[in-house]
């Protein structure tokens, strides 16, 4: 997926973080198939209660939009998460032998409220661009992690427990949607944005990158597994 100029400008704002969350260790190690499974279950639960605020925040996305084609837009956020993707991610957990319970009775971990509750505080104190300005990490970021992971010269070719989540993320249909994601943020930048409003929303891309890479960091510390470095 190449960059365009609005999200080239905003990952030169993020600088080092952008590669040190879409190449953090627990994203290296989740591609070789040597992740701790303590990690990666951590990690499942605390990404379906993730998933609940994403939803949140696209119906933000409705009230904050003032044409139709935004709030259609937003509208089918809403639909392919609470409609298939969680529902995916509760039958890919089941699998994993945790329920759905068990996940909605987990407490969010402290880098989950972070990272959720400041999309939705720039979305608060924002416009529509500054809220996807905020989610753009975590939609784009899983687009280009699941693309470099599926064509990993060290990906194992049998044997990787995460294949499924490699698959997901690096397969057609997620692919689409990450792209289909950068076109509408270049678009909405282009319509709400100017060379004034870039410095703050390159801190706020920067912010919610630096936050992505702590919900990495929180599986591998659940584990007591290597942190990151610096």
């Amino acid at each position: 997926m190449s960059d365009l100029s609005f999200l080239g400008a905003l990952k030169a704002a993020a600088g080092r973080h952008w590669d040190d969350y879409v190449r953090h260790p627990f994203v290296t190690a989740l591609g070789r198939g040597t992740l701790p499974e303590a990690a990666f279950r951590f990690y499942l639960v605390q990404d379906y209660l993730f998933l609940l605020h994403f939803t949140r925040a696209h119906a933000l996305a409705v009230a904050k939009s003032d044409d139709l084609a935004d709030m259609r837009y937003a509208a089918g956020g809403i639909a392919a998460i609470l409609d298939t993707e969680i529902d995916l991610h509760i039958a890919y957990c089941r699998d994993w032998g945790i329920d759905q319970a068990e996940m909605a009775a987990t407490p969010e971990h402290p880098a989950n409220l972070a990272y959720t509750r400041f999309v939705m505080d720039r979305g608060l104190a924002g416009d529509l661009l500054d809220l996807h300005v905020a989610l753009a990490p975590c939609i784009i970021g899983y687009g280009e992690i699941g693309a470099m992971l599926a064509a990993a010269p060290d990906r194992p070719a049998t044997g990787n427990p995460y294949d499924a989540w490699i698959g997901m993320y690096g397969g057609a249909d997620y692919q689409a949607l990450a792209r289909g994601h950068v076109g509408f943020l270049e678009d909405l930048a282009a319509r709400r944005g100017g060379g004034g409003r870039m410095p703050a929303l390159g801190a706020t891309f920067a912010t919610a990158t630096r936050l992505e890479v702590g919900f990495w960091q929180m599986g591998l510390d659940a584990a007591g597994a290597r942190t990151a470095g610096d």
